[in-house]
């Protein structure tokens, strides 16, 4: 792991929170040539080239949805548990949200409110999270799907594909080997 910390005016049309991003090669090998040169300072002509095109790079990298928002509401912290304690809970709408004593309509609109998403695409992010932890782990591609709630592989696969852009076969290549 690599941190660079830039100065505020650098990084104005970046993101203001924390957030997980996929790291292409190109950005890759600045920041690890970054991290040679130490400090780098705005004086020099060859640091100024480097920052500015890492901060280049910076702009244009996506950002991963990989977080899940807090949920101030009860109800909705009591159905997030839930289902963070079993990703992989087949149980409809209905039967999961009268587990927490509310309606799926009810739910539905809290989850809107307080996440800015809905509850399906709230689900479909802490499976995603889960795979792809259990990948992390050494899982095959079959088990980490499975387990986290994908009614098959290639479903899976397609979901990560559409979220992080690759397969997780390449992007765990990737990740493992730096490249």
């Amino acid at each position: 792991m690599r941190t660079l910390y830039l100065k505020a005016r650098l990084a104005t049309s970046m993101p203001r929170a924390c957030c997980v991003v996929n790291v292409p090669l190109l950005l890759n090998e600045l920041i690890l040539h970054a991290c040679t040169c130490g400090s780098l300072s705005s004086r020099v002509a060859a640091h100024r080239h480097l920052i500015n095109v890492i901060v280049d790079q910076l702009k244009a990298v996506q950002t991963v949805p990989l977080q899940l928002p807090t949920l101030p509401d009860p109800r909705a912290q009591r159905l997030a548990e839930l289902l963070n304690a079993d990703p992989g809970n087949r149980q409809s709408l209905a039967r999961v949200c009268k587990t927490v004593g509310a309606s799926g309509r009810t739910v539905e609109r809290l989850f809107q409110e307080e996440t800015g998403m809905t509850l399906g695409k709230w689900r479909q992010q802490l499976r995603l999270m889960q795979a792809m932890r259990l990948l992390g782990e050494g899982a095959k591609v079959t088990h980490a799907a499975l387990e986290a709630g994908y009614s098959s592989p290639s479903a899976f696969i397609a979901a990560f594909r559409k979220s992080l852009g690759t397969t997780p076969a390449t992007y765990f290549k990737v990740s493992v080997n730096g490249r």
